[in-house]
Order: C-alpha cells, then sequence, then structure tokens
C-alpha cells in the first residue's frame, strides 16, 4: 500500500503537477496580455489532443465581420447538400451584384461566366465581399444561415446583415456576430466532419486551408504547418480563427476584438500585435 502511494505521489509530482502549473501559466500570459488591451479582447482556444482550456471572455458578444462568411460557407454547402446547389454550378456575374471592400470579383466584367466553387473560394481564400453576400443569398439568406447555427448548438454565432428582424444587431455588431467559443467550436465540429456531412465538412476544411490573409496570427505558425483559418478586420473589430494541424495535436483558438482604440491599418497595429503574440504563444506552449 505504502509502495503504491509513494508511487501515486511520484507520478503526481513529476507528471501531473507541472501540466497543471502549465496550463494555469498560459491562462495567467494570455490574461495579462489582453487585459492591457486598448478596447475588449477575447480568446477561446482548446488542445484537441490535451483537453486544455483557455477562456477569456469567450462567452463575449464580438462583431464577426469577414468571419462571419464562415457560417454563410455552412449555409452553402447544406444546399449542395439538399441537391439545391451543386459545387460546380453555372453562375453568371453582373454589375449589379458589386460591393466594395476586399475581394477580386468586383472587378469582374458584366457577363463575366463563373461557377459556385470559385465564390465560394474567392469568399474565404481572399475574405470577397461581392461573393459573399452572392453566396449568403444563394444559401437563403441569412435567417436560414442562422437556423443551422441554431441547430448546431450556437445560439450567439448570426449573420445579421441583410437578415430581416436583425437591425437592431446589425446596428450593434455589423454583418455578424458570435462569441470566441462558438465560432471555435464550429471550426472543431467542421474538422470533425460534423457540419452538414463528413463529405461537405472536408471540403469546407480544404477551402479554409487557402488564406491569403496571413500576416498576424497565421504568421507565428510555420509555413509547414497546415492551418484552417478565417480573419475578420474592420476599423473597431480585428478577429481571427485558426486550427492548426500541429505535430503534437491539433489546437484551435478564436481570438476577438471590438472597441478597439487603435484603428490604424499598419503593421503594428495593437489588434494586430495581441493576434501575433497569442499565436506564438499557444504554439510554443502546445508545441
Amino acid at each position: 500500500m505504502r509502495s503504491f502511494h509513494f508511487a501515486f505521489v511520484l507520478l503526481f509530482t513529476l507528471v501531473i503537477l507541472p501540466f497543471v502549473s502549465q496550463s494555469q501559466t498560459l491562462q495567467a500570459i494570455l490574461e495579462k496580455e489582453l487585459t492591457t488591451f486598448r478596447g475588449t479582447a477575447g480568446l477561446y482556444a482548446l488542445n484537441l489532443k490535451t483537453g486544455e482550456e483557455i477562456a477569456i471572455n469567450a462567452d463575449t458578444l464580438f462583431p464577426t465581420a469577414s468571419i462571419i462568411k464562415v457560417p454563410i460557407l455552412v449555409g452553402v454547402f447544406d444546399k449542395i447538400e439538399q441537391g439545391e446547389l451543386s459545387y460546380t454550378q453555372p453562375l453568371l456575374y453582373r454589375d449589379s451584384l458589386k460591393y466594395g471592400g476586399s475581394g477580386l470579383m468586383q472587378f469582374f466584367r458584366d457577363s463575366t461566366e463563373t461557377d459556385l466553387s470559385v465564390l465560394v473560394s474567392l469568399m474565404i481564400t481572399y475574405s470577397d465581399n461581392t461573393t459573399s453576400l452572392w453566396c449568403q443569398a444563394l444559401a437563403g439568406g441569412g435567417t436560414a444561415i442562422n437556423a443551422l447555427m441554431e441547430n448546431l448548438g450556437l445560439v450567439h454565432t448570426r449573420v445579421n446583415s441583410r437578415t430581416p428582424g436583425r437591425e437592431a444587431n446589425r446596428e450593434q455588431y455589423g454583418w455578424g456576430q458570435t462569441t470566441p467559443q462558438e465560432m471555435a467550436q464550429l471550426l472543431v465540429k467542421i474538422r470533425n466532419g460534423d457540419v452538414v456531412s463528413p463529405k461537405a465538412s472536408e471540403r469546407m476544411y480544404r477551402l479554409m486551408t487557402n488564406i491569403y490573409y496571413d500576416e498576424n496570427a497565421l504568421s507565428q505558425i510555420p509555413p509547414y504547418i497546415q492551418t484552417a483559418s478565417k480573419q475578420g478586420m474592420v476599423n473597431a473589430s480585428r478577429s481571427e480563427l485558426i486550427m492548426v494541424n500541429a505535430p503534437s495535436g491539433d489546437y484551435v483558438f478564436y481570438i476577438a476584438t471590438k472597441d478597439n482604440e487603435d484603428q490604424r491599418w499598419e503593421e503594428n497595429n495593437e489588434s494586430y500585435v495581441l493576434k501575433r503574440t497569442v499565436s506564438k504563444l499557444l504554439w510554443e506552449a502546445w508545441q
């Protein structure tokens, strides 16, 4: 009995205690980084292998900006699954669909022939606003997409723009809203093949591994490590969603900001620095 007690104490001291202490230390370090941010910052991170969680304002509502394009992507693939759309369905671009901001399709000539696969690729890879609004409509609009989020158990993740009854939410949060934990959970569900269907989830995940905007949180992860991600940026809110397919085990995190005092579009913007710092700390701690 004494030998068993000694073995347990040794195991706790050498294996369990250091792991717990590391987790507490990582939480404390990240809390310090987020609390000194001039604005409101939130973080949810989950190590899928160990189950370790980091939660800081993880249930607080934040604007999604372009990260709402992930729920829109789910809406499109739900229509494909139902047979109402096809992935390579031919489409015709018209100037009336043009919307400014990020993306490429706004520069296409009127009557350019394209297809749905191009739309979803541009929406995710280049965060194309024109194709995103087009995809939102093809998915049945914000109301249909929000119903899908509800069915997935995501009670706060919602499309606001061009969605009847959500005008007040749009005024406060913009195109969409979510919490760090919910959006991270959505990406985990996609990673696990639990959104729409395993085949649809796999295609959505592949699309999210090809991202043009890699200067911030993604820049702290080695380029030879696969990641699936989406970025969202407007003046007062800069956020990032990332799943890292790391050698030691996958992990996901969502770093969100709002009410940003620093609204410059420069490399050293405070929110960009925060995202790079958080990403680096997680990579170093979990690798």
